[in-house]
């Protein structure tokens, strides 16, 4: 007769010897995109971008708006694809949380983004 044991993650019984992945963590150990993200050098570029940009969404300001609100570093091509752009100032553009999703799914063109990165200091 098999074992059963009461499982803390999921509050079900489970055979004893059952892993539960219930609630589980669950990380990429050779995640290369994490943990050039992660890294002090990114963080860094990250907020001399921000800066240069005024704190303002790089798309939002061209459309005469300022917004300044949940503002995050976008890479116009993306790190998955180009990783040794990680750090290039042509490649990167402050965008609001809106704008990054809109950039992200495709909806706001790569030409204009980085039209708009390399136009970053005239404002």
């Amino acid at each position: 007769m098999p074992l059963y044991k009461s499982c803390s993650r999921c509050l079900k019984i489970h055979p004893y010897n059952y892993k539960c992945n219930v609630g589980r963590i669950w990380k990429r150990p050779d995640d290369k995109e994490a943990k050039l993200r992660n890294s002090y050098k990114w963080h860094k570029k990250s907020e001399q971008i921000r800066e240069a940009s005024k704190f303002l969404c790089a798309v939002c300001f061209d459309r005469g708006i300022y917004n300044y609100n949940d503002l995050e570093v976008h890479h116009i091509e993306k790190l998955r694809d180009a990783p040794d752009k990680l750090l290039d100032d042509a490649n990167l553009i402050c965008l609001c949380q809106n704008c990054h999703k809109e950039a992200d799914a495709g909806l706001i063109k790569k030409e204009y983004l980085q039209e708009l990165a390399l136009n970053r200091d005239d404002h």
